[in-house]
């Protein structure tokens, strides 16, 4: 069974915004995209780099590198230079607590 974190609150995540979170050692970026709760891993797959610094619209994300804009929802690329998805991770909200379990 998966094992859950408790990384932020709902209210720290307004919609619309991602925010930077560890999950057993693993950096994450978490998203509000109207009210639902994404999250990925932090990097890039073209080149390795850190997407918490790149801009979110909507509900994809650009990598602030070279401009790789990925789905926050699946993970999967949407344009050049990237092929490969981000892996995804399971997000739960209990009470006012997101969860999120990065043993899938």
């Amino acid at each position: 069974m998966p094992e859950f974190y408790k990384v932020a609150k709902v209210s720290e995540v307004p919609p619309g915004t991602k925010q930077l979170v560890e999950v057993d050692f693993v950096p994450v970026l978490l998203f509000n995209i109207d009210g639902q709760f994404y999250a990925m891993e932090d990097v890039c797959t073209h080149d390795g780099g850190p997407l918490a610094e790149g801009f979110l619209n909507g509900d994809e994300i650009e990598c602030p590198r070279h401009g790789a804009r990925f789905c926050v929802k699946t993970g999967e690329p949407l344009c050049m230079p990237a092929v490969e998805a981000i892996e995804c991770y399971t997000v739960k909200i209990e009470d006012d607590d997101i969860l999120i379990s990065v043993d899938e």
